[in-house]
């Protein structure tokens, strides 16, 4: 009797640890879920605003054929600002000497000094000074470029290359200015060289703050070993998103003295980069994707090197209409990459730079066909049967491409016939995505290895890298509504037919996606964004209650702010383009000018009045000029909290 009773209370106790064990089982997963669910949404944010951004960006080109359509008109009232805006600036004219040969090395220069013909001990060299953080002289950025440019000028526009079991090649996507990341890559997987070949598939540039040791880096690598390292372009390699993305700004701070000199050569460099690389005739690398239009033969043949930027689309001119710019302003008016006639005939067909366009910018999808890639605005997305299509008509079995950040650091789609790679780790925030990437051999199974540069993150728990994450996601989706608000109030107020100030959540969402066109999950955001009353109805006001746009004028209009905000990042690469000397200042007629091409094209409905007014009380100096830059940076968003307050519940 004693023996069965012990035996039944030890199963009854077992059964309770059994029990308590599953219900902590349960609650870990369903917590570790919900991190998981949060992490995602927060990554959703972050990619929504940087494609809608990318979105801007490429609708730049519009306005530059706007600015080209109302070229007469703007020639006869002021043919410099023409000349400035269009000038024609190409690095086959100038001599080596007039760029190197005007840079000295001082003795007290206590930076890598390298050695011409370049060798792996230079490669060596640079990577332990930029460890140190040390800076490379001018001198020797500008000879690395020069030596660059001629190599590549050598190359086709596809690069082929054989590997075997016993050579295997090494393919990186995106680095983002982030050297860590480069320098994590070849601690695991060594130092490029003849035996250890790599693919860099693009974008190593802006972002990050280390564009241009990467660069150097992975170009004084290209010219030890030619044969061995190879570099695709990608949609950063591009002198107009360089002014928008931080590697305009990163150069410019980094050599004041030479940094246009640096810019300008690079921006003739980028042209050079092939688009692709072929891998044992079957593995297709390049760095955005096809559409079902994407002619590989074409692409083999065109002129690369008159793709000058994804923002200078083909512009349609004949002679007599060139003839007369030319007359009225001079040839160096004329826009970079006009098709006129004879020498000036320097841009692709429009079917020659849009196939570019396909490689450089489209993403892959689950859904069949192609149709337009419409976060990004530029490029396709394209289906399975679209790549198919593309891989069986060249007898390629893989599409290799980057381009897109992913948690893990890279993605397989396409039934396992497309590969995204993306070496940027903590691309959005510290602690959101890994790195990775992939070493493939004749015959052999794609290997993946992944990576984490990691500092502050590495000891806190997940929860905590979460909340860092999800407040950032939150903070910069809070800007775009306040960029927006007037059109935000606006829709709310459609909605509202009683005047309550109340939405339903889901007139709420439907109004912010409609004005926003983020395409997120506004309905789980909502508890992040705006407070709702106990039937579960949108005070809708309450989205901007904790931010706002700081006023530089107190007396300047809440929606010319606004206007000017939204649109402060084009206004400043239009600025850059027109500002010849460098200086940093601009006349006032130069900003009337401006201003109202930008005005008519963006149909933003600002009295030209009031930025006139604007501009004038923030000529300090009153001698009539201002400085633009510090005028676009008086508007910035302030948040009532320095931190968002964050709670621990999930926002799935």
């Amino acid at each position: 009797m004693g023996c069965g009773t012990s035996s039944s209370a030890k199963d009854r106790k077992s059964e309770r640890a059994l029990r308590a064990a599953l219900i902590i089982q349960n609650w870990y997963r369903g917590y570790s879920a919900r991190l998981k669910a949060r992490q995602r949404y927060a990554l959703t944010i972050f990619q929504s605003i940087e494609y809608a951004d990318e979105q801007g960006q490429l609708q730049l080109s519009n306005f530059f054929s706007f600015m080209f359509e109302n070229y007469t008109h703007v020639c006869e009232k002021d043919p410099e600002f023409v000349s400035r805006l269009f000038g024609n600036t190409h690095q086959d004219d100038k001599d080596r000497q007039d760029y190197v040969g005007l840079v000295d090395v001082p003795d007290s220069y206590n930076g890598p000094r390298l050695q011409f013909p370049l060798t792996f001990t230079d490669i060596d060299l640079l990577i332990e000074a930029f460890k140190q953080q040390q800076i490379l002289h001018a001198y020797y950025v500008l000879e690395v470029l020069f030596e660059t440019k001629k190599v590549l000028k050598q190359m086709p526009n596809f690069t082929h290359v054989k590997t075997s079991p016993s050579k295997q090649i090494t393919i990186c996507g995106d680095l983002h200015g982030k050297l860590d990341d480069l320098l994590l890559i070849f601690y695991k997987n060594g130092l490029p060289s003849g035996s250890n070949p790599y693919v860099f598939n693009g974008d190593f540039v802006d972002r990050g703050k280390n564009s241009v040791e990467i660069l150097m880096i992975l170009f004084v690598s290209f010219l030890v070993y030619p044969n061995d390292l190879h570099l695709n372009r990608g949609n950063h390699e591009d002198f107009m998103m360089n002014m928008r993305y931080g590697f305009t700004k990163e150069v410019l701070h980094k050599y004041k003295l030479h940094g246009r000199k640096i810019l300008q050569l690079l921006e003739d460099v980028y042209t050079w980069l092939p688009i692709g690389t072929i891998i044992d005739n079957e593995v297709l690398v390049i760095h955005g994707g096809i559409s079902e239009s994407t002619d590989l033969n074409l692409l083999h043949h065109m002129e690369r090197n008159k793709m000058k930027s994804v923002l200078m689309p083909p512009f349609p001119i004949d002679e007599d209409y060139a003839a007369d710019l030319k007359n009225k302003v001079g040839t160096t008016a004329v826009p970079r990459g006009v098709r006129t006639s004879g020498s000036l005939s320097e841009q692709l067909t429009k079917h020659e730079w849009e196939q570019v366009i396909d490689i450089l910018w489209s993403d892959p999808r689950g859904k069949r066909g192609c149709y337009p890639n419409t976060s990004r605005g530029g490029g396709c997305y394209f289906g399975p049967d679209i790549t198919s299509k593309i891989l069986n008509r060249y007898q390629l079995k893989m599409l290799v491409r980057s381009h897109e950040c992913k948690p893990e650091g890279y993605e397989i789609c396409h039934d396992g016939k497309v590969v995204t790679v993306f070496s940027a780790s903590n691309y959005y925030e510290e602690g959101s995505n890994r790195g990775a990437y992939i070493r493939l051999g004749s015959g052999m199974t794609p290997q993946f290895f992944q990576y984490q540069v990691t500092r502050a993150t590495c000891s806190r728990p997940l929860y905590q890298r979460v909340n860092i994450m999800e407040s950032s996601a939150i903070r910069i989706l809070k800007e775009r509504l306040i960029s927006r608000k007037t059109d935000l109030i606006r829709a709310f107020q459609l909605q509202d037919r009683n005047k309550s100030g109340k939405l339903s959540l889901g007139q709420w969402a439907f109004s912010m996606e409609n004005v926003l066109g983020l395409n997120l999950p506004w309905r789980s955001l909502s508890s992040h964004l705006v407070t709702t009353d106990k039937d579960g109805n949108v005070d809708y006001m309450s989205s901007f209650q904790d931010v706002h746009i700081q006023k530089p004028v107190k007396e300047a209009q809440s929606t010319l702010i606004e206007t000017l905000y939204r649109h402060r990042t084009d206004l400043q690469i239009i600025f850059n383009i027109i500002d010849s000397d460098h200086s940093g200042l601009i006349s006032m007629e130069e900003f009337r000018t401006m201003w109202k091409l930008f005005n008519s094209h963006y149909s933003v409905h600002i009295d030209d009045s009031q930025v006139d007014e604007l501009a004038e009380r923030m000529d300090l100096n009153k001698d009539g000029s201002i400085d633009f830059n510090e005028f676009l940076n008086a508007f910035y968003v302030v948040h009532k909290f320095d931190k968002l307050h964050k709670s621990d519940s999930t926002l799935a």
